[in-house]
């Protein structure tokens, strides 16, 4: 399980890359610009926009009147997004972030270990 589940959906695989981040409203849409640290000849993009839909809701503004207002407001999926790229953020500052990606880079190279190890046990088999 990611450790960022709403950036995965957003289909944010390498949260590590985030460079920084930027949030503005246009026309009742909420949208995060974000913007990733690409090595040189990558085809990745170097920035994604997301946009997400505010919610219109009516707010009882006078119980006497019944008078309402419309009142727009940011959804849930925005909110948890923004929440954790500021722990991403957060973890990069104490430098926890470094920490994790070592143990996933030390998990993969185990798993190529392993499958490399499998290889070369096959072709051993195939003298015998």
């Amino acid at each position: 399980m990611s450790e960022y589940p709403r950036l995965t959906e957003m289909g944010i695989n390498n949260p590590h890359e985030i460079e920084k981040f930027a949030i503005y409203t246009v026309d009742h849409t909420d949208i995060l610009q974000i913007t990733y640290d690409r090595k040189k000849g990558s085809l990745l993009p170097v920035s994604r926009r997301y946009k997400f839909p505010q919610e219109k809701k009516s707010v009882l503004v006078d119980s006497g009147t019944r008078q309402t207002e419309v009142v727009y407001e940011s959804v849930g999926a925005f909110r948890e997004a923004l929440h954790e790229l500021e722990q991403l953020r957060a973890a990069r500052e104490k430098g926890q972030d470094l920490a994790t990606l070592i143990k996933e880079e030390l998990r993969l190279l185990e798993q190529d270990i392993a499958l490399r190890l499998q290889y070369i046990n096959s072709l051993t088999d195939k003298l015998k």
